[in-house]
């Protein structure tokens, strides 16, 4: 019971500065998630170096009866 409750998603939306520059850290993350097979978990946007990025964690299924597995990815917000 406890790993189906950790896997139900929760997004957190792109901060309010974020949101000011139009950035949508949700859609990019679920773009990530379809791309790896995954649930998105997280979204969220951070400035590095300048550049906005987005901060996206996935919850990857598990094959074979395996745990499912996290991912963080960093990719850029645009």
């Amino acid at each position: 019971m406890l790993v189906a409750l950790a896997l139900l998603p929760v997004l957190i939306w792109p901060s309010a500065a974020a949101a000011q520059s139009g950035v949508d850290c949700y859609s990019v993350g679920s773009r990530v998630a379809a791309q790896n097979g995954g649930q998105l978990v997280q979204a969220t946007a951070e400035d590095q170096g300048g550049k906005t990025v987005c901060r996206v964690v996935v919850v990857i299924p598990g094959g074979n009866g395996e745990r499912p597995k996290r991912a963080e990815f960093v990719v850029p917000a645009n």
